[in-house]
């Protein structure tokens, strides 16, 4: 009994770890993981954010290891989506505690992104399937195909590495994730072997650290050929009315927007942008174009895009209600409309509360919004304009299926970030925004209510930024670009093979596979 007792315990394999060290670690990477977002920027622990994470989940039973996925997705969105409490306050109108609740609950379902990605991965081990692909197969799916309220893409974490962002113009935010993927997976590997007393993987490790080195590479080509791009491209001066208006007991927003524009008119600017919902009144459709001429844009001189509000009555005398960008010339003209397809949940609509009104008395802050249907440009000029509303630059697959219907040589996103208060959401936002410009080669002007407005270039960096809650007449110039991408021609369908892949892998054991394969 003695001799075995005292058997070498390094003989024992390390993995997988007992429950309460793999939970640890798996909290540890979310805290990690929201190191390296926007407002933190310590974007270089986007290398190793993952390593605690894959070595929690190795050689666990698929229900633990979809178990450390939530709560992996719990602590990233604890931690940096913290503000989503304050949010829930001021538009549900809530009791803080059940507001609490509420935000628990949000956190427990955005976590589980990080569950799907867990239990792909140990069902694939399981079945046979290398490790390291199963990863990353099963955490592009995960990103791919898991619905987020507030999505939110592993790939922004480098919006401040230029370099390697440049990979976005090839396959999206998607991309970029797996680049930064792949240096997880080596320094999990050099962990690995060290607690099983076994030899490296080298191949992996040096595969794993080459792909950020070749993306950096790719990256500082592609900067390169934008900027000699950018310096022939016809500029513009965009002038962007930052109003810096609260959600409630707005005193005169009208004349704030007014009174800025005109301080951007006379600098030089070409074309005025507003936030969105700047103009906070309602306009009937069926007049909306004289009405609105009448009362806002003839007094402005400058052409403009203006966030506002559109009605529409139905064939039941009800209205219904629109969030609205409009775009005008310098005489008050409006040239074009577009209306917003994605509404924000809670903020902007409430599921079956049209079947069932009474929800709207649960939540009384609530809008009651209907998406529009168009993606058409806004033409001006020469120009064709796509113009994006609040939280719809978070979707890779919308802003991409629009620039390849309207072709435009600009984007232009109105946001309202002032619900969230004053924390690191704005920050965020921006960051995930900066994507679209790479992806698309396009200039990215955003104008939001209380900040962050800003100007991004062809190749994601932010040219022209201001500040948050300050009302402020921004200027800057951007450049009309229009230039085609490998990822607005192809769009998310290798990662729909990706995550066919995982799939497979998660259902259907690799010697089946290549036994079926082999057969005659």
């Amino acid at each position: 009994m003695g001799s075995r007792d005292a058997s070498p315990s390094v003989d024992r394999p390390s993995f997988p770890l007992a429950a309460r060290p793999a939970y640890a670690l798996a909290a540890l990477a979310g805290v990690v993981y929201f190191l390296g977002f926007p407002g933190v920027n310590l974007w270089p622990l986007s290398f190793v954010a993952l390593v605690p994470l894959l070595l929690a989940l190795r050689g666990q039973a698929p229900r633990r290891a979809t178990a450390l996925g939530l709560v992996h997705g719990i602590f990233i969105s604890l931690t940096g989506f913290y503000w989503l409490f304050g949010m829930m306050q001021r538009f549900s109108g809530l009791p803080a505690p059940l507001c609490a609740l509420m935000m628990l609950a949000l956190c427990a379902y955005q976590g589980g992104r990080t569950a799907l990605l867990g239990l792909l991965y140990a069902r694939a081990e399981r079945r046979g399937w290398p490790a390291a692909p199963a990863f990353a197969l099963g955490f592009v799916a995960s990103e791919l195909v898991y619905p987020l309220l507030f999505p939110w893409y592993f790939g922004a974490s480098v919006h401040n590495a230029p370099a390697l962002l440049q990979a976005a113009d090839l396959g999206g935010p998607y991309l970029v994730g797996l680049i930064l993927v792949a240096p997880n997976l080596a320094f999990a590997e050099l962990v690995h072997a060290r607690m099983e007393r076994r030899a490296i993987a080298r191949r992996l490790v040096a595969v794993g650290l080459a792909i950020p080195a070749i993306a950096a590479i790719y990256g500082a080509v592609r900067l390169r050929q934008i900027d000699a791009a950018i310096a022939v491209a016809e500029p513009v001066t965009i002038g962007i009315v930052q109003g810096n208006q609260p959600l409630k007991g707005r005193v005169d927003p009208l004349g704030t927007n007014l009174r800025l524009t005109k301080a951007l008119r006379d600098q030089g600017a070409g074309l005025v942008v507003w936030s969105e919902g700047a103009d906070l009144r309602t306009y009937p459709e069926e007049r909306y174009e004289e009405i609105v001429k009448q009362e806002v844009t003839h007094r402005l001189g400058v052409p403009s895009i203006i966030g506002t509000g559109i009605s529409r009555r139905t064939e039941t005398h009800r209205r219904t209600y629109f969030n609205t960008a409009l775009l005008s010339d310098a005489e008050g003209t409006i040239l074009g409309r577009y209306d917003k397809q994605h509404l924000l949940l809670f903020g902007e609509y409430l599921p079956l509360a049209k079947t069932f009104p009474i929800l709207y008395r649960l939540s009384p802050n609530s809008g009651r919004y209907s998406p529009g249907v168009s993606l058409d440009p806004l033409i001006f000029g020469a120009h064709r304009l796509s113009v994006i509303i609040c939280y719809e630059d978070l979707f890779p697959d919308f802003v991409n299926g629009m620039v390849r219907h309207a072709d435009p040589d600009l984007i232009v996103n109105l946001t309202n970030d002032t619900w969230f208060g004053d924390t690191t959401e704005p920050l965020e936002h921006l960051a995930l925004a900066q994507l679209r410009a790479v992806e698309h080669r396009r200039y990215l002007v955003r104008a939001t209510n209380s900040g962050l407005s800003a100007i991004v270039d062809a190749a994601g960096r932010v040219v022209m930024r201001g500040s948050q809650y300050r009302e402020e007449a921004l200027i800057g110039e951007a450049r009309y670009l229009r230039r085609r991408t490998v990822y607005e021609q192809i769009g998310d369908a290798p990662y729909d093979a990706c995550a066919l892949a995982i799939a497979l892998m998660a259902l259907v054991e690799k010697k089946r596979i290549f036994r079926t394969a082999a057969s005659p």
